[in-house]
């Protein structure tokens, strides 16, 4: 499928050094929630009408933004303050603030219990500060650190068989945590390549697709841990 450009759609200028990172949609409202790192913000988009709505800000490096669209729920985080935060679409001002491990990063959410995890990217200086953060929504508080061993990249949650999935940089592999018992690495997949990156999840094939710094992609069963197929890409993955 090829793409074709539509047309463009002004921003806030940055702030600061660090640009955008992650984004999300929320299809009932047509929002789409950017993370404005540079500016400490969540940038507001209506994407069918092609125009900047507003900015949510004070969220102090934030990197990651997930909307549950079963919760009317958007999520961030915020990798310079270690906090997630939570809020609903139409009311980004409520948000409210959780205290989780150094530097969150990537998230996933399980909607069925209300629980959130934050894949924490860590500092070297910091004993054991590579993690994962575990927080139920419901009591707004976190109940589990789990330690991981290594800079986490990014998380995501299959419904279907109750489980967080999150790629480790290096060691090169994936870890993944049961929701049934949360706080505990349930399971790990060696990923033969460099720097797992990016991380998807094909629900009908069971199947993790990993795209590695070493410019490759990897289908990997999720019930055998089987590398599947590769998949050469032009470019390492951003």
């Amino acid at each position: 499928m090829a793409l074709r450009l539509r047309g463009y759609i002004e921003l806030p200028a940055n702030q600061a050094k660090g640009g955008f990172d992650h984004a999300d949609i929320y299809p009932p409202t047509d929002r789409l929630y950017v993370a404005h790192t540079s500016n400490d913000a969540i940038d507001v988009i209506d994407i069918s009408q092609d125009q900047y709505i507003e900015s949510v800000p004070g969220l102090t490096g934030v990197a990651g933004a997930l909307v549950s669209e079963a919760r009317g729920l958007v999520f961030t985080s915020n990798r310079g303050e270690n906090t997630v935060s939570v809020f609903a679409p139409g009311a980004e001002n409520d948000a409210f603030k959780i205290t989780v491990g150094v530097k969150p990063n990537g998230l996933a959410f399980d909607s069925t219990r209300g629980i959130l995890i934050a894949a924490n990217v860590g500092d070297p200086s910091i004993p054991d500060s590579y993690s994962v953060s575990v927080v139920n929504l419901a009591r707004r508080e976190r109940i589990a650190e789990i330690k991981v061993p290594g800079r986490t990249r990014w998380a995501i949650y299959d419904a279907a068989r109750e489980m967080f999935f999150v790629n480790i940089a290096s060691p090169a592999r994936i870890i993944a945590i049961n929701v049934r018992d949360p706080t505990k690495i349930s399971k790990e997949y060696e990923v033969p390549a460099a720097g797992p990156h990016g991380l998807e999840f094909d629900p009908a094939a069971g199947r993790l697709l990993c795209a590695c710094d070493a410019g490759v992609l990897f289908a990997i069963d999720a019930a055998s841990v089987a590398c599947l197929a590769m998949f050469l890409l032009a470019a390492p993955p951003t």
